[in-house]
């Protein structure tokens, strides 16, 4: 039986605007239930947001997010994960690069490297860290 693996998200009161931006960079559709939706407010002033939330599209791209209510702890922290995105066209990775590099900090160009025709990393307007690169041919 197949499983996936799902990077999920954790923010503090910006994760629909994270889930909307990547959105907009990836396309797909957004889905975002509210603690009001779900019958879970435990301080009003967080009520909008969003419990459970995820981007999905038919091109395989799937993120999900949350925002850690303020009665639980939170840290963002330095660098605990990267969110990798790899694909086999340098035209489209290179268009999903200009989408997250609005308003991000570039960690390394988009450039050739070694081992990949096009790889770079970024930290974008949320604090989540991207590696894009396009997969090298593999040879035997």
């Amino acid at each position: 039986m197949p499983i996936t693996t799902t990077t999920h998200l954790n923010f503090r009161g910006t994760a629909r605007e994270a889930l909307d931006f990547y959105q907009s960079v990836f396309g797909g559709r957004t889905v975002a239930v509210t603690y009001r939706d779900a019958g879970a407010v435990q301080n009003e002033t967080e009520a909008d947001w969003v419990t459970w939330g995820e981007v999905a599209g038919d091109n395989g791209f799937h993120i999900m997010a949350y925002d850690v209510p303020s009665h639980l702890p939170w840290n963002q922290g330095e660098n605990p994960f990267f969110v990798s995105v790899r694909g086999e066209d340098a035209e489209e990775i290179s268009a999903l690069w200009a989408g997250l590099a609005k308003g991000a900090t570039l960690v390394r160009p988009l450039e050739p490297a070694q081992w990949s025709p096009l790889y770079g990393m970024l930290t974008d307007r949320f604090g989540v860290t991207w590696v894009l690169d396009v997969a090298a041919p593999h040879h035997s």
